[in-house]
């Protein structure tokens, strides 16, 4: 379980790419504080478990679903990534419960700049865009964010979006601020909403 408080920004320092799988190694010297084997840290909003770590690294493997659902298969050696930890029992939850269980991904539409803020517009994929709500929560790449914007519930699925609203703190601690219109992210919706919509269709069933 995460917060979706993004602790370091880290970099893929190896990535062993196979048919359906692959081992990710990154660089990230405070996420792999204290860490111990089969400890779960959040890549860019998705949780992977360690398999092998040192004093500067950790070592996860991908398998062939989350390349599938994510963009991690993208990734590259050098590129940046958000880090987070799972969060300690007793710790402030200072975003939302993130569980680093992506529902797809999105594509940044444009960006637009504001005196001290960066407004992100993404595409809303027609299965997620239920689970999303006005000034509800979504982990943005692992980042814990507030929907600032969105599109009416009648908009044609293929012109559906989001929006957030980044301050200068987010833009400079993630890999956020990096991102360009046409970038792809990964995108988990607040899982109170997925709970309130499975006992819908439950109760649709009866």
């Amino acid at each position: 379980m995460f917060t979706g408080i993004i602790e370091e920004l880290g970099r893929v320092t190896r990535w062993d790419k196979g048919q359906d799988s692959g081992r990710l190694t990154v660089r990230g010297p405070l996420a792999v504080t204290g860490v111990r084997h089969g400890d779960s840290i959040s890549v860019s909003g998705v949780c992977l478990t360690v398999v092998a770590s040192d004093a500067e690294s950790f070592t996860v493997d991908v398998m062939a679903q989350t390349l599938a659902m994510s963009t991690l298969g993208t990734l590259e050696e050098g590129a940046p990534v958000n880090l987070e930890r799972a969060a300690l029992v007793g710790d402030r939850l200072g975003g939302h419960i993130v569980q680093g269980h992506i529902d797809g991904t999105a594509t940044l539409v444009s960006i637009t700049e504001g005196e001290a803020w960066r407004v992100l517009r993404f595409t809303l994929e027609h299965a997620i865009a239920p689970l999303v709500v006005d000034k509800g929560s979504i982990a943005v790449s692992g980042v814990s964010l507030t929907v600032s914007s969105l599109s009416a519930p009648e908009t044609p699925s293929a012109e559906a979006w989001f929006e957030v609203s980044l301050i200068p703190e987010t833009l400079a601690a993630t890999t956020l601020g990096g991102l360009v219109p046409g970038d792809v992210v990964n995108i988990e919706t607040d899982i109170l909403a997925r709970h309130v919509r499975r006992m819908l269709q439950m109760g649709d069933m009866r």
